[in-house]
């Protein structure tokens, strides 16, 4: 079977889609390093109140991170503010099988004895995402993507898994502007889809100005 040959119409369609594409990435890529970094000095006061409280409620380091997986696959460390006591991850082996279950099933618990008290209200205000400016300003995370994810995760894509993987992750996405933590994974994986598909400069500005909303009244988060 002979592949179609392209007419001049299709290849211009096409060459005009390819620049569309490289414009959005260029404006993207310039308005995150810009607005990152705007937002880091801004912000610096209250990394500094912050970490004081951390270190003040519990023990352990001030900020936390994780291996997720980037665009393309990429494996990388994101960081927060730590929310969790010290030995969260040597506790979570100690659950019992029906949170063990929660866990494998959602990658969250919805009633997590780990976090601590100032975790919890930084959890609520979505404050502990702040260090993720840092993955911003480097570039291997978007102010607006989906959000990233595990390794183990990548399974709850399915099929889906490549074209994941084929943008940045983000620091808030359509899940985070459409319910957060009160969706189910599915509804996750279809979101973060629909906005890989639709995805536009127009697009990223309606998701923050919505994610603003969303934080401020404390929709969905646990």
């Amino acid at each position: 079977m002979h592949n179609k040959k392209l007419n001049g119409e299709e290849w211009a369609e096409i060459n005009n889609l390819k620049s569309k594409r490289y414009f959005y990435d260029f404006v993207k890529r310039l308005f995150d390093f810009i607005s990152s970094l705007i937002a880091i000095i801004i912000l610096s006061p209250l990394f500094l109140i912050i970490g004081i409280i951390i270190k003040l409620d519990s023990k352990g380091t001030i900020f936390f991170s994780h291996n997720r997986l980037g665009r393309d696959g990429y494996v990388m460390k994101i960081y927060k503010f730590r929310t969790m006591v010290s030995d969260a991850e040597e506790l979570l082996k100690q659950l019992p099988s029906e949170q063990k279950e929660e866990f494998e099933r959602n990658f969250k618990l919805e009633n997590d004895f780990r976090i601590t008290n100032t975790g919890r209200f930084l959890r609520k205000s979505s404050l502990d995402e702040l260090p993720q400016l840092f993955n911003i300003l480097i570039g291997n995370m978007s102010v607006v993507g989906p959000r990233p994810i595990v390794e183990k995760e990548l399974v709850k894509y399915g099929a889906y898994g490549d074209k994941l993987l084929s943008v940045k992750p983000g620091l808030t996405g359509n899940w985070q502007a459409n319910g957060r933590s009160s969706t189910t994974y599915e509804e996750r994986v279809n979101l973060d889809m629909d906005y890989i598909d639709h995805r536009s400069i127009t697009l990223d500005l309606k998701i923050i100005f919505k994610t603003v909303a969303v934080v401020f009244k404390r929709q969905g988060a646990f």
